[in-house]
């Protein structure tokens, strides 16, 4: 993304039609760098965003400071408890098929969103076997929600990373009371996440 300094009035000014790719920098003084790109969701207007996730919903040819600033959330996770039959992990294996009910609609919400995304998928099993089978297991089924995913439309590049936990569930993805580790079907699950472009 090209840092334009000098132009920033001239970006402003432009039409929201074709103001979809101008970077300026916010101030001589900070790093904070602004990008316009049309919003479908306000009406002759831009979505205007930091590279800190700040944003402001403004229309052209004002400034992005022209209103309050609006805020930008990182998505819930979704926690898809999909039951799988006993050691497989494709979709055909899927025992209840009506889970993913709740994954489609994540994906249309990612794909309506006007603003890049970045999702890291993580596999979990409950310890119920070897915890190096359990490690394979969980990535293959992981592997089968971002295959899943990108057949839906969401862009491989948008999907940062997928890993398979076995029956450990690092400190980012600890939602809610799993319960005990053994023959647990709570703890048989597979997370996506999204996460800051840091990460």
């Amino acid at each position: 993304m090209r840092h334009l300094t000098h132009l920033r009035t001239l970006a402003l000014a432009l039409p929201a039609a074709a103001a979809l790719s101008f970077t300026a920098v916010a101030d001589d003084m900070d790093e904070t760098y602004w990008y316009a790109s049309g919003d479908p969701t306000v009406p002759d207007g831009q979505l205007w965003a930091t590279s800190y996730g700040e944003c402001w919903q403004s229309a052209p040819p004002d400034g992005p400071t022209n209103l309050p600033p609006c805020q930008v959330e990182v998505r819930d996770p979704l926690v898809l408890r999909l039951q799988f039959a006993l050691d497989r992990y494709g979709l055909d294996d899927v025992l209840n098929p009506s889970a993913l009910t709740d994954l489609d609609q994540y994906i249309q919400e990612v794909k309506d969103s006007p603003r890049a995304e970045r999702l890291v998928i993580g596999g979990f099993t409950d310890k119920l076997g070897s915890w190096e089978h359990n490690l394979t297991l969980s990535e293959n089924r992981a592997n089968t929600i971002r295959n899943y995913m990108i057949d839906q439309g969401i862009p491989p590049g948008d999907i940062a990373r997928v890993t398979g936990f076995s029956w450990d569930v690092p400190a980012e993805y600890q939602i809610g009371d799993l319960g005990p580790l053994e023959n647990n079907p709570l703890r048989r699950r597979v997370v996506v996440l999204e996460v800051p472009e840091a990460m």
